[in-house]
Order: structure tokens, then C-alpha cells, then sequence
């Protein structure tokens, strides 16, 4: 007897601190057909700008945070519903509250909760990589700042009880390639 009982997608979280290479990963999971959910916060501080607000993390970074939540528990809860056996998340519930402890914000406990609720299969890391790093209109932080960050991300999601798998720095083909042989199913 055969079930009609649809398994959920194995979910992997791709994070790490600015300019460690995350997006040009992304892009080549993307290239090689696998099915990317989107860093969105880019999105909204460019939403942000568009209302006047130049930098809505630095100047009010609860509310940044606040969008972010709703943002990625929708993608997570929307990327149940795909027909996929492994679906990528460019960062994870996680990384917003790993953020607001780099910046020494107070947040609610609602970050944590959800941070729970809302679990992943594997979480790969990727370090902080001075030779890559770059700055641009949304990344303003130092590579001293992303180095920093890199520690509150592996610090929130070890907290959480999660295994991380740390991507050594190299082609985007090793890297990726990495990943991939450590989501293979058993």
C-alpha cells in the first residue's frame, strides 16, 4: 500500500554575515534549478526609501525586524506548499534576532518563539571572507562589524539547538557542491 501523503520539503537555511558570498551561492542553486526562497530585506529598505526612510534598520530597527518576521514566516509557510523535496532559504527566522543582538536592540520574546516554531532542516554558515567583502547602498556595515555578526548568527541558531555546517571559502562550484553533498538524503 502506497501513501498519497505529500512529505514536507527538506528546508536548508544559507547565512552568514555581509559579504560572505550568500547571494552569488544563491544565484548558483538558482542556476542549477533548486528552488531559492529570497533574502527579502533588501526589498524593504528599498520600500523603505522609497517613503523617506534612508536607512529603516539604523533608525528603527524594531519596526525593520517587525517586517522582516512577518516577511519570512510567510516565505516559510508558503514554501511548505511547493512541490520540492529540498527548498533553500537565503537566511532564516534566526538571523533576525542574531542582528538585533549585534546591534544591542531589545526585542521581544515573539523572535525567539517564533525562532522555534518555525524549524529548519540544516543550516550552513558562511564565514566572514575579507578577500570578497564589500560595501554598497544597503550592506554599509565594516568588514570588522560582518565579522562581529557572523558570531551573533552561529551563536542565535546554536542557542536554538541546530548543528551548523560552516561552507569553507573557495569557487562557487566547491561551495556549492558542499552544500549539496551534505543535503543528500540518507
Amino acid at each position: 500500500m502506497t501513501s498519497n501523503l505529500k512529505t514536507s520539503p527538506k528546508k536548508i537555511v544559507i547565512t552568514g554575515g555581509p559579504g560572505t558570498g550568500k547571494t552569488t551561492l544563491i544565484n548558483e542553486l538558482e542556476r542549477r534549478n533548486l528552488i531559492c526562497i529570497p533574502e527579502i530585506s533588501r526589498q524593504i529598505t528599498l520600500e523603505a526609501r522609497t517613503n523617506g526612510i534612508e536607512y529603516l534598520f539604523l533608525n528603527d530597527p524594531l519596526l525593520f525586524s517587525k517586517l522582516l518576521l512577518e516577511g519570512r514566516e510567510n516565505q516559510y509557510l508558503d514554501a511548505l506548499k511547493l512541490d520540492a523535496d529540498i527548498i533553500f532559504f537565503d537566511r532564516g527566522i534566526p538571523d533576525i534576532h542574531a542582528y538585533m543582538n549585534h546591534t544591542e536592540t531589545q526585542f521581544p520574546h515573539i523572535y525567539i518563539q517564533k525562532s522555534k516554531k518555525y524549524k529548519y532542516d540544516s543550516v550552513f554558515l558562511l564565514p566572514p571572507w575579507k578577500e570578497i567583502y564589500t560595501t554598497d547602498d544597503e550592506r554599509y556595515e565594516s568588514f570588522e562589524m560582518a565579522t562581529d555578526l557572523y558570531q551573533h548568527l552561529k551563536h542565535a541558531y546554536t542557542e536554538l539547538g541546530y548543528n551548523i555546517i560552516e561552507v569553507p571559502v573557495g569557487d562557487i562550484d566547491l561551495r556549492v557542491d558542499f552544500i549539496l553533498d551534505n543535503v543528500k538524503p540518507n
